[in-house]
């Protein structure tokens, strides 16, 4: 996947908040994404050493099938601290490192973590968007700012997320009788199409395809299911290696 990595990050949460209010202007919340949709990913960080270590995920799935294609994991340094609303800084810099690993290229990328729903509307997902120039959606297992009415039990279902009269993401029941996720859009994405594709990638479980099996990797809690191709078999030693 070409991109252009950041040659510096900021090292105080002053400086992130800065870089923050001055890239949100260059978000795009339409929908133009690369049809049809062939790979969709995931990506994911975990923390090793008392969170001295970054250990991000990135996997990439066949859509419609959800069957996964390929894989990545990356470790580096931890450079920056936990500061809610400042996660893309801790986490995004060992992303693209896996990212970069990939042999396929996603059409779209599901971040376990906020898009627009953010202070600055300017979550990980929409600064990984902006960094790849790619289409990302922002999935959420908890709320980090605004209201919004209760959501009906059945999967599906769901109410607009609003902050300051502005509504800035949804709350989507991914499953019936579960605790809803919190789903923005990132970048290059509308709010309606971003639900479409979360729903499409949550067949079984309350988490999507894509942040479960990345979540999986970068924790390092169990196997990978093998590869669609002709080199899972070759594969398989390696991805019992990562794990």
């Amino acid at each position: 996947m070409d991109f252009v990595t950041p040659t510096s990050w900021p090292t105080t949460p002053t400086a992130a908040i800065a870089l923050q209010n001055e890239l949100r202007s260059q978000v795009r919340l339409q929908d133009n994404l690369r049809l049809p949709v062939r790979f969709v990913a995931g990506v994911d960080a975990g923390f090793e050493e008392s969170g001295q270590v970054t250990r991000a995920a990135v996997v990439v799935l066949e859509f419609p099938t959800l069957q996964l294609v390929d894989y990545a994991l990356e470790k580096r340094p931890t450079t920056f601290p936990y500061v809610p609303g400042l996660l893309s800084f801790r986490e995004v810099p060992t992303i693209l490192a896996a990212i970069a690993a990939l042999k396929t290229t996603p059409d779209l990328i599901l971040c376990d973590g906020q898009g627009l729903a953010h202070p600055r509307r300017f979550g990980i997902a929409c600064h990984l968007g902006l960094i790849l120039d790619c289409p990302t959606i922002g999935v959420a297992k908890s709320r980090l700012i605004g209201t919004h009415k209760d959501v009906p039990a059945e999967k599906g279902a769901w109410v607009p997320l609003i902050d300051q009269q502005e509504t800035i993401g949804a709350v989507l029941r991914s499953r019936t009788n579960t605790n809803p996720l919190y789903i923005s859009a990132g970048h290059r994405i509308s709010l309606p199409t971003a639900l479409d594709y979360v729903l499409q990638c949550t067949p079984k479980y309350r988490l999507p395809e894509t942040t479960r099996l990345a979540d999986r990797l970068a924790s390092n809690r169990g196997q990978l299911p093998p590869l669609k191709s002709s080199e899972a078999d070759a594969s398989e030693g390696e991805q019992m290696s990562l794990l």
